[in-house]
């Protein structure tokens, strides 16, 4: 399983949110490349950035920073505004190794499938964000603003017959708040869906979190808050899903 450790941006600032939530911000170093160089050097292979303000506001605010990070020669999989072919393209001329696509995954499937024949699957990641409402895991767009009335299923269904290598799936209401990853849901996926290489993503706050998602057989998990606080290292953690 790959480890992603999170860098989430906000105005240039390295940030995680409470449930997805902008207005329960925790700030955590103000200069993301260094942090992005920290990363690196303590042996994280692929990082995941996020731009906070693009996905929100669906217009990429850090391209300028997200190319630096590049520049380290770190994998980087990356999204936040991605709204069209050209955003894509800017993404990875920066060079971002897989550009995450979240709202339009969801809302536009008819767009974004097109997308997954021109750039290859490989460049790709769809991030499935999800609240569980009414019953059901349901999605939300807009930097998780709106939560809409269709569930996971429906979206992931949407995509039968085109080839998905990558997809995430954030549980909001366990990201960033440290309560364990959602294991149940991930274990779900990877047996409905076992073609895609799913990532797990929220709750992550000990290095049994990250070895019960490997043992659900998620291909990634995403952490962030976990390593800026000092639950564990990147070292630790590589060196646990090494042994597990």
């Amino acid at each position: 399983m790959i480890l992603y450790p999170a860098i989430d941006l906000l105005e240039d600032r390295v940030v995680r949110l409470m449930h997805g939530k902008f207005d329960a911000v925790t700030e955590y170093a103000s200069d993301p490349v260094e942090v992005a160089r920290q990363l690196r050097d303590a042996g994280a292979e692929w990082i995941h950035v996020v731009d906070l303000a693009g996905a929100r506001d669906g217009a990429r605010r850090q391209a300028g920073v997200i190319a630096e990070i590049a520049a380290l020669g770190l994998n980087i999989q990356s999204g936040g505004g991605v709204r069209s072919s050209a955003d894509i393209e800017a993404f990875l001329d920066a060079g971002v190794s897989r550009v995450v696509i979240g709202s339009l995954a969801i809302s536009a499937p008819e767009q974004v499938l097109p997308w997954v024949d021109r750039f290859g699957p490989d460049r790709l990641t769809l991030a499935f964000d999800v609240q569980y409402v009414g019953g059901a895991y349901r999605p939300a767009v807009k930097g998780w603003t709106d939560v809409l009335t269709v569930t996971l299923d429906d979206v992931i269904q949407a995509y039968a017959g085109v080839e998905l290598a990558h997809a995430l799936v954030t549980d909001i209401g366990r990201d960033g708040d440290l309560s364990g990853p959602n294991l149940e849901l991930y274990r779900y996926l990877v047996e409905t869906y076992p073609s895609v290489g799913w990532q797990a993503s929220g709750g992550v706050s000990s290095l049994e979190d990250l070895q019960a998602a490997q043992a659900t057989g998620a291909a990634g998990a995403i952490t962030g808050r976990a390593i800026y606080e000092g639950k564990f290292s990147v070292e630790e953690a590589l060196a646990c899903l090494q042994d597990a």
